[in-house]
Parts: structure tokens; sequence; C-alpha cells
């Protein structure tokens, strides 16, 4: 096989080979065009900022169809108080929106990135399993002070991700029309 033979073999499957990287490259770049950004405010919580840009970044290296972060026309703002016996929470429609308050006591006793990411986790969707180990970040405070987990596990990574596949789908509601 001469020299030439060989290199326009290698020219010939470097061209065919490249549409299938560019094309798995293309595919890569309208999966994460695909993600539907969530603007934050922390504004009304500069106490806690740097922990609720914590809690936000576990939630970004964890999912994809979705991501968080500051930016203007924010539909989710953080504010610090003194909640009393309702602690840190989230009012929310579960779709990105709303507002999440972060608990001056809570915060002295729990870990900080923690309750950023859980309440988070109320303004993507999920809810509160209070039973659950310290490894399910929605177990929230029922899983102890000692508790250090900030990020969401598998089964709440997934339930995420299926939610924002298309931005965030409302739950389906059925009705028999007579």
């Amino acid at each position: 096989m001469s020299v030439k033979s060989l290199f326009a073999g290698a020219v010939g499957v470097a061209v065919l080979v490249m549409p299938v990287i560019a094309s798995s490259a293309s595919a890569e770049t309208s999966s994460a065009a695909a993600a539907k950004t969530v603007c934050v405010s922390t504004s009304g919580a500069p106490q806690f900022r740097q922990y609720i840009i914590a809690g936000l970044g576990k939630w970004n290296e964890s999912v994809r169809n979705v991501q968080l972060k500051e930016c203007a026309g924010a539909t989710l703002r953080y504010v610090e108080g003194s909640y009393g016996q309702q602690g840190s929470h989230a009012v929310t429609n579960g779709h990105g929106q709303g507002t999440i308050y972060i608990d001056y006591q809570q915060m002295a006793k729990y870990d900080k990135v923690r309750i950023t990411a859980h309440e988070t986790g109320h303004a993507l969707g999920l809810k509160d399993h209070y039973q659950g180990p310290c490894s399910e970040l929605m177990s929230g405070g029922g899983a102890g002070t000692s508790c250090h987990n900030a990020s969401p596990n598998a089964q709440e990574r997934q339930s995420i991700e299926r939610m924002w596949a298309n931005g965030y789908t409302a739950p389906e509601t059925w009705s028999i029309q007579q």
C-alpha cells in the first residue's frame, strides 16, 4: 500500500467521522441550550448570600434541564429574618417562582448550604420528606443537625430533570367532560 493511498484513506475516514463528531457536539449544545434559567435575587438575604450561591451551585452541578443564577428580572427571591416556628421555608409555586425565607435561628443550628439547597428544591418542585435519611436533601431538618449533605440524591435529581425536561411542565390534570 502506498503512502498516497494510506493518506487518502485516512482523509476519507476523517471526512466520514467529522460530521458524527460535529453532530454529537451540536446535540450537547442544543441540550444545554434547552435548559431553563431561573433568575434569583439574594438582595433580601445579604448575610447568607454565599450560602445561597453555594446551594444554587449544588443544583446547577447536579441537573441539566434547569439552571439557577442571579440575574435581572428575578422570579425567585431569598430573604432573611426570624420566622419562629415556621423556620426557613419556601412560598413557591414549584415552578421557579416565589420567595424563600431563610431563618436566622435555623442557620445558626443546621448546615447553611443544606438549608438553602433544600429550600431551593421546593422552588424547583420537590416536596419535604422529613422521614428520609441525610442522603436525601429533601429530608431537611428531619435528618438532624449533624447532617451536612447539601446535594440532591439520584431520585431527587431525576425528579427535577423529568419535571423540567421542557422548561417546567405543569402537573397533568385529567377531567371527564360529559
